[in-house]
């Protein structure tokens, strides 16, 4: 991937740390910036590009709300100030899309939701719905039971999951700095900005440091974990400075800013991911259901013929022709004996079946490395 520019994204994701929605002083939301971000996000999407923010915040306004100062908090004081200000936070959100015809969805997740294949597939598949009709999903950190998140504020990281998750081709983190650079800018002032870095080697890792804000927990540290994933994923990622109004625009607009590029497509990416799994098990299919799997096809129960070995929703599982010989890697989306009640049945049978409503699919295409 060559020069990245923002004017190209195809679904993109960004994340809001708290010091940009929050002011430190007064800790009330900064109304008139997050108001501009929605007229940034309303232009984006005119453009027909999917767009997820991955918002911060939650902490910082409910710690005001309850009168819990600007000290350290302790654990219990966190996840209540984050349960009664991530309300707020969805709403503020809520009210500043409505103008725009924008409808918004709030999503919470932890990075044991990405480890986890099952529920991996399930935010996915709800994250895959939600963009198909058109609305834009505010994620973040459930501060108020993922106590290594509060610890860690790694939503810098949870920004590169989620970015891999949903397939974007570009992460903005919005920051209190404008870039990556040699040293910490506000103490060495000979420190460079990065305009590209196409590989983060040993050399670029030693110029991280760990400052940050107040209000922001994320240092230049957790961002390049969150390049490495992000790029690995097929992925760019800017680190841009997000105070100013419509701070998209001014990125847009050539605002500074350093590019992490990626090598490959979010598709192929993510393809290589899967075929390096090892198979939990096995999903023999028919003639039919291999002609269907070479156009583009996601793989059906009518075709599957046999299944074999014992696997959870969300594993890998071989997929194999009718001669034995493997075609490929997915992951499915059954369980084994679920697997072995439907194959060779139409997707309207399943309901009957299993007594339950399921999906259509037993591997989706997205999910199969051919």
């Amino acid at each position: 991937m060559g020069a990245v520019s923002l004017s190209d994204a195809r679904r993109l994701v960004v994340k809001i740390g708290s010091a940009l929605l929050v002011d430190k002083d007064t800790g009330a939301l900064r109304t008139d910036w997050l108001h501009s971000l929605a007229a940034d996000v309303a232009t984006i999407k005119a453009r027909g590009v999917d767009v997820v923010l991955v918002s911060s915040g939650s902490i910082a306004l409910g710690r005001s709300v309850l009168g819990l100062g600007r000290g350290v908090l302790a654990l219990e004081q966190a996840q209540a100030a984050a349960a009664v200000g991530q309300i707020r936070l969805a709403r503020a959100y809520e009210e500043a899309m409505a103008p725009h015809g924008i409808s918004t969805a709030q999503i919470l997740v932890t990075l044991e939701d990405s480890a986890d294949r099952r529920r991996y597939l399930n935010t996915r598949n709800t994250m895959a719905t939600l963009l198909g009709l058109g609305v834009l999903p505010i994620v973040n950190e459930n501060d108020t039971i993922a106590t290594d998140e509060i610890r860690y504020g790694d939503n810098d990281r949870l920004a590169a999951n989620m970015a891999a998750m949903v397939g974007a081709d570009q992460l903005v983190l919005l920051s209190d700095v404008d870039g990556f650079y040699s040293g910490n800018p506000k103490d060495d002032p000979n420190a460079t900005r990065y305009d590209v870095i196409a590989q983060i080697t040993p050399e670029i890792e030693a110029m991280a440091g760990d400052a940050g804000s107040g209000l922001s927990k994320g240092g230049m540290k957790t961002k390049l974990m969150a390049a490495r994933t992000a790029t690995a994923a097929g992925c760019a990622m800017a680190i841009t400075e997000g105070s100013v109004l419509n701070p998209l625009s001014a990125l847009n607009k050539g605002a500074n800013a350093t590019w992490f590029t990626a090598t490959q497509d979010p598709q192929t990416a993510r393809k290589h991911w899967i075929a390096a799994m090892k198979a939990r098990g096995s999903v023999r299919v028919d003639a039919g259901a291999v002609a269907a799997l070479g156009r583009g096809k996601s793989l059906l129960p009518a075709g599957v013929t046999k299944v074999s070995g014992q696997f959870l929703r969300g594993d890998p599982v071989a997929v194999e022709g009718p001669d034995g010989a493997r075609l490929g890697l997915g992951l499915i989306r059954y369980t084994s004996e679920e697997a072995t009640a439907i194959a060779g049945h139409r997707s309207d049978e399943i309901e009957p079946i299993l007594g339950y409503p399921g999906r259509a699919a037993l591997i989706h295409r997205d999910d199969m490395a051919l």
